[in-house]
């Protein structure tokens, strides 16, 4: 008898026997989850075989990686997911019991710490002078944390009275931070006023642009932020994600491009080497439970979309993008490894952890 679809998604989604029983014992002829004829399942005889991806970039999956007692260590919402400078794998949750925990690349466990971040969001990584450090997006707190790899405190970047625009903290809710080469920081605030923060390292105030709209140099979710130099000259890739779009401004704040993902309701940008790693957490006309993985070349193409449709461009334009297999449910963010293996922590699915894709 054929799976539904939806129970598909309510196996991929449960505790970790649920999750292993699963793929130890489905067979592809129990599977019926396609919905949509971009997908080959040629040669794949049980789940756990399962290739996702298009042209240059497909992944094998492992959804049991970095599955843990949930009653030792929960997560809530897997928000987002940094590599430090010795390879260990460190993933942020907006659960008090213990806000980051620490892997190594095979999913083992290294140490969990934190409880003061009830609205953990957004986690970046920043290597000073060989020394790792934290920034910390807390919706609830209102506030940037600035920490060392093992959580001390160092700096807290409150709501920016300063700038003029701003009355009470609660209309500021920060989404991601940048670094960028010099130690300047910049933040988006994605879930507030839609304004983008440019701090310097010692997180004095310097400039405040974009903000709520629809114009070009205007924000809709401006929900994460990365410094791209890839071109040699450094600029922010800004995620305006309920317009399916990245934009891009140089770092004095100035608007230059925007780069249209139709169909793709994209979350903070990662890059790594010459392409751009775009959790998508939902797809189409933006329904739930729809997301899949977005990645860009070096043209700002999308050239593989695991989990999503075949990326295809029409006279320069790309057609809309949609899930193609109930693989992921929300993917928040997208972790990519020195080997190029990609790990895909998830909002809203159902407290489980996060999803290894290994690069084939």
């Amino acid at each position: 008898m054929f799976l539904e679809k939806w129970y598909l998604g309510y196996l991929l989604n449960n505790n970790v026997l649920k999750r292993r029983t699963f793929i130890e014992n489905l067979s592809l002829g129990a599977i019926g989850f396609i919905s949509a004829p971009a997908f080959s399942f040629d040669n794949i005889k049980i789940l756990k075989d399962l290739i996702v991806g298009h042209n240059s970039h497909k992944y094998k999956v492992d959804l049991n990686w970095g599955a843990l007692n949930s009653d030792f260590y929960p997560v809530n919402d897997c928000h987002e997911m940094v590599q430090d400078s010795k390879g260990r794998i460190l993933l942020l949750t907006n659960h008090t019991h213990n806000n980051v925990i620490v892997y190594d690349k095979k999913g083992k466990l290294i140490e969990v710490w934190g409880t003061e971040y009830p609205g953990a969001h957004g986690l970046t990584l920043s290597n000073e002078n060989g020394e790792d450090f934290l920034y910390i997006a807390d919706n609830s707190r209102h506030e940037v944390i600035k920490t060392t790899i093992d959580g001390q405190e160092l700096m807290t970047l409150g709501y920016p009275k300063e700038s003029g625009k701003y009355e009470k903290a609660e209309q500021y809710i920060p989404t991601e931070t940048a670094i960028a080469p010099n130690g300047d920081i910049y933040v988006a605030d994605g879930y507030g006023l839609q304004y983008i923060l440019h701090y310097n390292f010692k997180g004095e105030l310097l400039n405040v642009f974009g903000g709520r709209g629809d114009g070009e140099e205007h924000f809709d979710n401006a929900h994460g932020i990365c410094i791209d130099q890839r071109s040699g000259t450094p600029s922010l890739l800004i995620t305006a994600r309920m317009q399916n779009k990245l934009k891009r401004f140089n770092l004095d704040g100035e608007y230059i491009e925007s780069l249209d993902l139709p169909g793709a309701y994209i979350c903070r940008p990662v890059i790594h080497n010459k392409h751009v790693f775009l959790a998508t957490i939902w797809s189409g006309d933006g329904s739930q439970n729809t997301g899949f993985v977005s990645i860009l070349d070096e043209k700002n193409q999308l050239i593989s979309a695991p989990g999503g449709t075949e990326p295809k461009y029409v006279s320069g334009k790309l057609k809309p993008m949609r899930q193609a297999i109930n693989l992921f449910k929300h993917p928040h963010d997208v972790c990519v490894d020195e080997d190029e293996n990609l790990y895909v922590a998830q909002w809203n699915a159902g407290k489980t952890y996060p999803i290894k894709l290994y690069r084939v």
